[in-house]
């Protein structure tokens, strides 16, 4: 048995997600420190809302990241193993990152704000756009985008699992495009919730902000392996990793590639840690060979132990 940690991005919040941590010491003392760190009251933003507020991308990204790693201190401070290696999906790479002790919290939760805020500034609300389309192969989905571009920008920017792939872009471009899939053979093209076409190349100016923030902070070779989302490769040298994290806001999250490097490495088990369980949806697409575990409140970290105790 082999096990890897994988954390989840941007999407995966909800009112109450932290609720049932309220009497794990290990949990509430990360949530209080990453408070402390951006002045706000995460545990309150977490458990009341509104739910406007928490979908703000620049509430979101420092909210889930202190959440997931909260739940990873109370796995370790259980006497849960270390994992042999982790991922992060979008967002989940800098939480990934922080629990292999490149990042410390502090500078984790105010660099993901700053992330936040430059991927929003990047493109002005409604120019930009993103959409899930299901049922069309990779290489289709990067076909639909050629012929819907017209000038424009609309790229393939997440391949989350076979026959899903989530395309980006300027808002007339993505629409076009989803339209052509469904042509095409597409099951669904659906239109996201999001307010800025994220991973996609319109997102490049945010790489010149996050360089210039992560040149200030003091990173750490990863004591874990991480892969990234953008090579899926697991530099251990800070420019590398520092570099990776600037090219990953305007470049693909190739989730897929990143699953399957995994279980190149040998990895059995991958267990998701932190709110929701959209990674461990994807994993079971993606591989049902490999065991997928999550944890996102206590009765799940304690069946999780007990599963890979045996």
């Amino acid at each position: 048995m082999k096990v890897a940690f994988i954390f989840p991005g941007q999407g995966s919040q909800s009112i109450g997600m932290f609720d049932a941590w309220s009497d794990n010491h290990a949990a509430m003392q990360t949530i209080n420190q990453a408070s402390d760190a951006l002045g706000q009251d995460l545990l309150s933003l977490m458990a009341n809302g509104p739910a406007e507020d928490l979908n703000l991308t620049t509430n979101t990204q420092p909210v889930m990241l202190a959440a997931s790693i909260a739940m990873y201190n109370a796995w370790i401070d259980a006497g849960g193993l270390v994992p042999a290696m982790m991922a992060g999906h979008s967002l989940g790479e800098y939480t990934a990152l922080t629990a292999a002790g490149t990042l410390n919290l502090n500078d984790a939760v105010r660099l993901v704000r700053i992330r936040a805020n430059a991927m929003q500034e990047a493109v002005p609300v409604g120019e930009g756009a993103m959409a899930a389309v299901l049922g069309l192969d990779d290489d289709a989905v990067r076909e639909v985008c050629k012929q819907a571009s017209n000038g424009q920008v609309v790229e393939a920017v997440n391949f989350n699992a076979p026959s899903q792939v989530v395309i980006a872009g300027h808002a007339d471009a993505v629409d076009r495009a989803c339209k052509i899939a469904t042509e095409n053979g597409a099951r669904r093209a659906v239109a996201l919730p999001v307010s800025a076409p994220f991973h996609s190349s319109l997102l490049a100016p945010a790489a010149r902000v996050l360089a210039k923030a992560l040149s200030d902070m003091h990173l750490k070779e990863p004591s874990v392996p991480v892969i990234n989302n953008v090579d899926v490769q697991s530099p251990s040298s800070v420019s590398d990793i520092t570099n990776a994290l600037e090219r990953q806001a305007w470049h693909p999250v190739r989730w897929v590639e990143t699953i399957h490097a995994m279980k190149k490495h040998g990895i059995t088990h991958l267990v998701e840690c932190g709110p929701g369980k959209v990674l461990s949806g994807l994993t079971r697409r993606i591989d049902r060979d490999l065991v997928s575990l999550s944890i996102s409140d206590p009765a799940s970290l304690q069946a999780t132990i007990e599963t890979l105790q045996g």
